[in-house]
């Protein structure tokens, strides 16, 4: 059976990557900060885990936990916008630091952590979910928080990819498009399911040749 580990489960994206593996042979173990308010997520019947990816401690207890867990698929969704304002006379600096330390660095530590895990599973696929917004060719500026964080995590993973090649590791880059979703808010064009579908596809297709690529939940290739 094929085990996914799923990370900000309890809503948005990461709640659809649930219901559809949840659907089917799949074991689904679903992560989110607070299982005990996760309703929707606890309906769906899947192994709910307490994780909150920018704090070490809870990182390592889960790891912990899952010691010697095969895990064939790791979607990293977690993920925050960062502060209200974030233009480049109102943006915090050190709100810039809190996005980059949720956003970047912790799916990073999230990989490193969960590398044994990976390993020990058959399909070796890390699933990151970032944004067409961290692309520095494709940028119109503003949302100077939330863009150096996404444009962080993907050089990261991008790196990631070229050095776990060799160990048979598969790294997926993707833009899941502007989504129906507490972040995404009421007016995106896109839903959830519809997006999910297209990304569960791509991880699918995940292989040697796209590992460390940027695609979005289309398969089309995005700028860096």
């Amino acid at each position: 059976m094929t085990t996914v580990l799923i990370t900000g489960a309890n809503r948005g994206l990461g709640l659809e990557f649930a219901r559809q593996y949840q659907t089917e042979d799949v074991d689904v173990i679903a992560c989110c900060r607070h299982p005990a308010q996760a309703d929707s997520l606890q309906q769906l019947g899947v192994k709910v885990m307490e994780l909150d990816v920018a704090d070490p401690a809870s990182v390592a207890t889960l790891a912990a936990t899952l010691n010697g867990v095969g895990i064939d698929i790791l979607v990293s969704n977690a993920g925050i916008w960062g502060p209200r304002a974030q233009g480049a006379d109102t943006c915090d600096p050190d709100a810039v630091t809190e996005t980059l330390r949720v956003n970047a660095v912790a799916p990073f530590r999230l990989a490193r952590t969960f590398k044994p895990n990976l390993l020990a599973g058959r399909d070796r696929k890390l699933a990151v979910l970032t944004s067409k917004m961290g692309s520095i060719s494709d940028s119109s500026g503003g949302e100077i928080a939330y863009r150096a964080s996404k444009a962080a995590l993907n050089m990261i993973m991008h790196a990631v990819a070229k050095e776990w090649a060799r160990e048979g590791l598969l790294v997926g880059i993707f833009h899941p498009g502007w989504v129906k979703t507490d972040m995404g808010g009421p007016h995106a064009p896109l839903d959830a399911k519809t997006s999910v579908t297209g990304l569960r596809t791509r991880i699918a297709e995940l292989s040697p040749r796209t590992s460390g690529r940027f695609l979005d939940y289309s398969g089309k290739e995005i700028g860096w």
